[in-house]
């Protein structure tokens, strides 16, 4: 035992951030007996307190590691520290939590499979051999168990699991990694499996994972219960399997991810650029969109990318383990509504599709889908945050006058809770049109509130009146405040750039309520938060049909074409009878969104004229000209329409797009480049006017990476500085963030 007698000094420390769930405790236990340091810590409601007494360098030693080599995941602030003279204690010890503390709780994501359980899983020899529940202070469940805080095992939903005597000795000893890892267990006194199957007897534990398996290979459909939710599981290498869950779903044309076991399979499959590699072993073990032509086409239908993803669960590791082969692991969610993450939902609405259930009896909270990172400019981009990577915190570039609460748009929802400097992202809601959808997204609103210990006072929401997420906001009975939709997208990217520089953002993206009453999609916005001038923009058109044109990309097309003059052949019979209702502006606003754009020229080329799910038409549209190796077609810049602000005219496109004389391949090259290049004249002509040099870009449409990357590459050869988010999404699942960034702006202006 250490002796601190007499102790020269004593310091309490008082710690905020992400530091609960990350194994942080036994890290400063770790910390003391290195530095021969005295006394104590403990988890508080949102902070960790240290007691410690020693040398005066020993302590400066001890707190300088504590933020130059914390544990993987933590993220230590200095909230407070005392110097003070006191009587000596004999040894260090962690001490019971309780629920006092300043109150600046870090919400803990989930945690990946680390290397060291890896190793056990797959040790015959080890008494956690292929025991899917495998967990330890590095990894395990987190935020999708919690029910309050400070984070110990009582104050999870794994209360009901006792340790037994020899994972107690493991959680006392300082050892061991398992020393005070509040998710850990093992096959005799932690969770279980179990096995449910219409035919077959059902099973518990090992025999359940021996059933579940022997599903797999004959090729049926598995609903498995992971960390955040259920997944629908195959091998994706029998067809069968992969066209009944198309059929049954139904999903016929959406991309579904692959499980891969290791990083060295998936090199096997898919061609990975060191930026994938980085993706694919990111902590939060998104999907990562990689290059491949090797799978059946019935995984990606027309796409050359296939979502890989890592086994994050010690459960998806033993089953990529034992079938040795991929496995197609898609979100088990009716279409549009939220993962199913509860035993009894999951049989009741996946029995159509899911010929068997493989469950589980620790209780998952609130679900976590899994995140999605796509390649864009060498660098991981989020399209998606999930499991592993939220909730996320992110900095706001002012305090904000009260707790706030900020509900994003229409689509791919995350809610955003703000307090003082704080935002905190939650994971990916999706959609609340459904009642599943709703119920979920209000359960986190309350959960946010409870676990981080906050009343909100106010709630930002879009600027367009009738969203879901606008209505529910008037609701509440509280004070609201509404923001353009564009203004939030480039709010966001502002914000995660930091500073208060003027920039010029183009917000391309499908439709937003502009503050001319239009739908906008294809803006440049000149400024800052709080102040943006649109300045440049793309003709407007007039798509007919109201909601079903997202869903029918020829109704765009045959705006464009009517518009101009321009003939197309190949308009669906239906189209004449729209034409008239279209002349008299029946259902018919106004738009200006490059989104609508990608659709018409999808359909113009004859690639697709109804879709299946949101996106598809650009995904075509991309992937065709990505595959192109050819001759391209010339292309200039496309002129503009008016000068105030900027207006691009895209009725050149038409003569090329509807050519039978040039291909769909160099069709699809020249919409790209011509976008590409027409971008590049409105920053030169802005920048002439303005002197503006610093370019932003942010909205759905830049998830295209070929898109994306001609603009990167032609702004850099300009000698333009750009930006591009990397910590929040690019897409509408960034603007709950940029209207809170909206929000402290505000505020700031007022004080």
């Amino acid at each position: 035992m250490i002796s601190c007698f007499p102790p020269i000094q004593t310091w309490q420390i008082t710690l905020g951030g992400l530091v609960q769930g990350v194994g942080f405790r036994p890290f400063i236990y770790g910390l003391a007996k290195k530095w021969e340091l005295c006394g104590w810590v403990r988890n508080r409601a949102g902070v960790v307190e240290i007691f410690w007494q020693g040398e005066e360098e020993h302590l400066q030693q001890g707190l300088a590691a504590v933020f130059a080599h914390p544990p993987e995941g933590a993220k230590p602030r200095l909230l407070k520290q005392q110097i003070f003279l006191t009587q000596p204690v004999e040894g260090f010890q962690i001490i019971p939590g309780d629920e006092g503390g300043v109150g600046e709780i870090t919400l803990p994501p989930d945690a990946s499979l680390c290397p060291s359980c890896r190793e056990e899983l797959d040790s015959s020899h080890n008494p956690r051999f292929s025991w899917p529940f495998t967990a330890c202070c590095r990894c395990g469940p987190r935020y999708s168990i919690i029910e309050r805080f400070p984070y110990e095992r009582e104050n999870t939903t794994l209360h009901p699991f006792p340790l037994c005597d020899a994972c107690q000795e493991e959680y006392q000893n300082p050892a061991n990694r398992r020393f005070h890892a509040q998710a850990t267990g093992c096959p005799k006194c932690g969770p279980h499996l179990y096995w449910h199957q219409q035919g077959y007897p059902p099973s518990t534990g090992e025999h359940a994972l021996a059933d579940c398996l022997s599903a797999l290979r004959r090729g049926e459909v598995v609903a498995v219960k992971g960390i955040g939710g259920y997944h629908l599981m195959a091998d994706a290498g029998q067809e069968k399997a992969v066209a009944h869950l198309r059929q049954h779903k139904p999903r016929p044309h959406k991309p579904l991810a692959l499980l891969m076991e290791s990083l060295e399979r998936a090199r096997q499959w898919c061609s990975l650029t060191p930026a994938h590699e980085q993706a694919l072993q990111h902590p939060g073990f998104p999907i990562v969109l990689c290059p491949s032509d090797t799978f059946s086409p019935a995984i990606a239908p027309g796409l050359s990318e296939v979502g890989i993803m890592l086994p994050y669960a010690p459960l998806h590791h033993i089953l990529c383990r034992e079938m040795a082969t991929p496995l197609m692991a898609t979100s088990a969610n009716p279409t549009g509504e939220p993962v199913i993450w509860q035993p009894q939902e999951a049989e009741k609405r996946l029995g159509h599709v899911a010929q068997g259930f493989l469950h589980h009896n620790r209780t998952i909270l609130r679900p976590a889908d899994d995140g999605v990172v796509r390649i864009i400019a060498n660098a991981p981009r989020p399209l998606r945050l999930g499991r592993g990577t939220a909730p996320l915190e992110v900095a706001l570039p002012y305090p904000l006058s009260q707790p706030t609460l900020a509900v994003g748009g229409e689509q791919k929802i995350t809610l955003a809770l703000g307090i003082g400097q704080r935002a905190i992202l939650s994971p990916h809601i999706g959609e609340i049109h459904s009642p599943r959808g709703l119920a979920l997204f209000e359960q986190l609103v309350a959960d946010f509130q409870k676990l981080l210990g906050v009343k909100v006072t106010r709630i930002i929401h879009d600027h367009h009146p009738h969203l879901a997420t606008s209505r529910w906001a008037k609701k509440q009975g509280l004070p609201c405040q509404t923001v353009l939709h564009h203004h939030a997208h480039a709010s966001a990217l502002a914000g995660e750039a930091g500073g208060n520089q003027p920039w010029l953002i183009f917000t391309w993206d499908g439709v937003g309520l502009g503050e001319d009453g239009t739908l906008w999609g294809g803006e440049a916005l000149l400024g800052t938060p709080g102040r943006w001038q649109r300045v440049a923009t793309w003709r407007p058109f007039s798509p007919p049909g109201g909601d079903l044109v997202a869903r029918q990309p020829w109704r765009s097309a045959a705006s464009l074409c009517w518009e101009s003059g321009h003939p197309w052949p190949q308009l669906p019979p239906q189209g004449e009878l729209l034409h008239n209702a279209w002349r008299k502006g029946i259902n018919a606003p106004r738009t200006s969104a490059v989104g609508r754009l990608f659709d018409a020229a999808a359909a113009l080329i004859g690639l697709i004229q109804e879709t299946t799910f949101e996106g598809q038409a650009p995904m075509l549209l991309e992937a065709l000209a990505s595959r192109y190796a050819g001759p391209s077609f010339p292309v200039s810049p496309l002129p503009f329409f008016q000068q105030d602000p900027l207006t691009s005219d895209w009725s050149p496109l038409l003569p090329i797009l509807t050519d039978s004389h040039i291909t769909p391949a160099q069709k699809s090259v020249a919409f790209h480049d011509s976008l590409a290049t027409t971008l590049l004249l409105q920053c030169l002509t802005l920048r002439e006017k303005t002197g503006i040099g610093r370019v932003g870009l942010c909205g759905g449409v830049f998830q295209n990476a070929l898109l994306t990357n001609k603009v990167i590459s032609l702004l850099i050869e300009n000698q333009f500085d750009f930006l591009f988010p990397s910590i929040i999404p690019v897409n509408d699942a960034g603007l709950s963030y940029g209207q809170l960034v909206e929000a402290s702006h505000a505020d700031f202006t007022n004080l």
